[in-house]
């Protein structure tokens, strides 16, 4: 088995090496590249996954569909894909960035520093999910209004990541999820009051 290695950044977020996934998280973690997707299904739900209880960090918790890294040279959109096929068993019909200057700090009870260029992404699936038990604990199709409530009602219910990028992604991304299925493939436009 091969080492997952992890994209380094500098303050300008422009690669600047490589480290190892098992040594980057720690309590003095270097800025790194990361993303998040947030996968919905045909009817406008929302995929919420608990992280494993085997996790380093955030064990337990609700979060969003799906995070990782890139490896290096990887398109962060095609390590996106790939990372939702590995831990949730799940084919996207289509991807698209949503946030893509997301970044982010936050610090675990353990002390672990999660220090992250994040783009978040925003998915459609079909079918649902069969999720490798070392990375998903749990998981649910939930109303997205909902789950926004929820990260801001009690941002220390979910991920310290999805708590933040809940509150910035468009309250009515469902209806543009959906619109990732339109045969022109329009992007969704910002979120209308």
């Amino acid at each position: 088995m091969s080492t997952e290695l992890v994209v380094l950044l500098d303050d300008a977020r422009r690669p600047i090496g490589t480290m190892p996934k098992a040594q980057v998280h720690t309590a003095d973690t270097p800025l790194h590249l990361a993303f998040s997707v947030y996968v919905f299904d045909r009817q406008g739900r929302f995929l919420t996954t608990r992280r494993a209880l085997s996790k380093r960090t955030w064990a337990g918790v609700w979060t969003n569909s799906c995070c990782g890294h890139p490896a290096p040279g990887e398109d962060v959109a095609d390590a996106a894909r790939r990372r939702v096929g590995q831990e949730l068993g799940l084919t996207l019909e289509r991807l698209e960035v949503e946030l893509p200057d997301f970044a982010y700090r936050a610090t675990s009870a353990e002390g672990i520093v999660e220090n992250e260029v994040c783009p978040v992404y925003v998915a459609l699936a079909a079918g649902d999910p069969r999720p490798d038990p070392a990375e998903v604990a749990e998981w649910r199709w939930v109303d997205w209004a909902d789950f926004r409530l929820l990260a801001s009602a009690a941002p220390w219910a979910v991920s310290p990541w999805a708590a933040v990028q809940v509150l910035q992604l468009p309250g009515s991304l469902p209806r543009s999820a959906a619109g990732l299925i339109t045969a022109r493939g329009s992007r969704p436009g910002p979120a209308r009051p």
